[in-house]
């Protein structure tokens, strides 16, 4: 699939450096790009360069007339992503106190995107993996993913949007479910609790979802981005978006934050104080 003709400055060597370990790559064909997260050694864990790179490269795409559909999927076959690398991640947010991920607090990951995103997800879909995909329109998986949010485990919460938009799309008690216990659950039950649209053998996802994109690609451009621009303004997510924004850096700012990212990088059982 050719590469896109993205705006972008010579290569540097830091830019050279940011994607020695990761980075959102893109292809276009016709009238469908496909966005991977290209972090296959660590399981596409998402570093901050990455994450600005994400909602750049959505945002461009987004505004390009050409691109009626949009792909997303993870390289390789263990997972579509992870999650955020908590390592190079929470650091910075735990001293700060702030949820420094959603500089925009009436925005998360494709909120403002209204060009169709399909997911193609192929292994593990966890943390900010699944946060991502809520902000997608059809999902399709494979026969051995798995979704979960384990935030909560490490003394943290979901805070891209999680919190409004999984009541939205899922009947609460199974929303709660993923937000109160951290616990993942596998692709057919996924399905059948309408989270993803369809299960398919792992080798056939990304064909499959392009499929669906090439579909959405030969309906009339104007009236489809309509169509999701009305369904996701209605929704009228900002206010809340905000309010989760500011009770996540209430989380961050925590001792049990601070006892959750210690205990994940030192791999050892949790003591949390409640405070």
């Amino acid at each position: 699939m050719p590469q896109p003709n993205l705006t972008q400055a010579p290569e540097s060597a830091t830019d050279a450096l940011r994607k020695s370990d990761g980075e959102i790559r893109v292809g276009i064909d016709g009238h469908v790009a496909v966005i991977t997260i290209d972090r296959p050694h660590k399981l596409n864990a998402m570093t901050r360069p990455m994450i600005d790179d994400f909602r750049s490269i959505t945002a461009e795409l987004d505004s390009d007339p050409n691109i009626r559909a949009i792909v997303l999927t993870g390289a390789g076959e263990r997972s579509f992503s992870a999650g955020g690398d908590l390592r190079t991640l929470l650091p910075p947010a735990l001293d700060a106190a702030d949820d420094l991920l959603n500089p925009v607090t009436t925005e998360r990951f494709l909120s403002s995107v209204f060009t169709p995103v399909i997911a193609a997800v192929r292994g593990l879909c966890m943390g900010a993996g699944f946060e991502i995909l809520l902000g997608t329109d059809v999902r399709v998986a494979s026969s051995d993913s798995s979704f979960g949010l384990p935030e909560v485990k490490w003394g943290l919460i979901p805070g891209s949007g999680t919190h409004i938009r999984l009541p939205q799309q899922l009947p609460w008690p199974l929303a709660m479910q993923f937000l109160l216990t951290g616990a993942s659950v596998d692709a057919p039950t996924a399905v059948s609790m309408g989270l993803i649209n369809e299960v398919v053998e792992s080798g056939a996802v990304l064909e499959r979802a392009v499929e669906i994109a090439e579909a959405i690609a030969l309906n009339g451009p104007l009236a489809v981005r309509t169509a999701k621009e009305i369904a996701v303004r209605a929704l009228n997510q900002q206010g809340a978006f905000a309010l989760e924004h500011a009770l996540n850096s209430r989380v961050l700012g925590s001792s049990d934050a601070r006892e959750g990212v210690s205990a994940f990088e030192e791999k050892r059982a949790t003591r949390f104080s409640g405070r």
